[in-house]
């Protein structure tokens, strides 16, 4: 079991190992849009290689920490972790300090109206805001609203999260990543609204896989247009361009 240095009196964190037989409540998802989101995050990481072992990224995938000998499990809908102690291709779960790093980044795709995102509740279970802040102290939280577009990106400064405002281009830079991160609307799948994209430090877009077929494609349209204005030119001035 490893520590964590105590907070009020009240509140006492400790990291502790999940039981072996220890069975996770399975959940419907809330929105079914959620999935697509998640997935067309991590789509461009995968494509670019960015992607690394030692990493772990998932999205509605559980937090645990221990409150008060109460174990406390919040799932965001896509976390990122730059470094795991043993990495493994399936977890039940992922528990901060006693397996790896705590998320540098969390996200949470609002789907309703009750503000559960924002919630501060201290007494268990504690509400979401004050677990990711105040218990596990992640760097970056995101707060994506896809119907409306709106992107709320709060860093931890000084032990309490601040907003911070995009910069000219409505993105947020996120060290962590070394990315940034903004909106963008159009249709991918079934889903046509808002979506979460990825920028390099350059400025230049992530693309998902569907955007680099149609760029290849377009490519190969243009070189072979290309060649039949040259062959037209070719023929003009009576030479064959089979023969050239």
């Amino acid at each position: 079991m490893v520590a964590a240095s105590t907070k009020p009196a009240e509140l006492r964190i400790t990291w502790d190992p999940l039981p072996e037989d220890f069975e996770l409540d399975e959940k419907p998802v809330e929105n079914p849009g959620q999935p697509l989101l998640a997935g067309a995050l991590r789509e461009p990481l995968e494509l670019n290689g960015w992607i690394r072992p030692e990493m772990l990224i998932a999205s509605s995938f559980g937090l645990c920490a221990t409150m008060n000998e109460k174990l406390v499990i919040k799932a965001p809908d896509w976390l990122y972790v730059a470094q795991v102690k043993q990495p493994r291709q399936t977890r039940k779960a992922y528990t901060p300090n006693l397996e790896g790093e705590v998320p540098a980044v969390v996200m949470e795709f609002l789907s309703d109206e009750d503000g559960k995102e924002y919630s501060s509740k201290q007494t268990f279970p504690p509400g979401k805001w004050f677990f990711y802040e105040q218990i596990l102290k992640v760097p970056t939280y995101v707060i994506f609203a896809p119907e409306g577009g709106l992107l709320e990106v709060y860093h931890l400064t000084n032990g309490r999260y601040e907003l911070e405002q995009p910069n000219l281009e409505c993105r947020h830079w996120l060290e962590s990543m070394g990315l940034f991160l903004g909106t963008w609307r159009g249709k991918k799948e079934e889903r046509d609204g808002y979506w979460l994209r990825w920028w390099d430090v350059n400025g230049q877009l992530l693309p998902w896989a569907v955007e680099k077929v149609a760029a290849v494609t377009q490519e190969a349209e243009q070189e072979r247009q290309r060649a039949e204005r040259l062959a037209e030119i070719l023929r003009s001035q009576g030479i064959d361009p089979d023969t050239v």
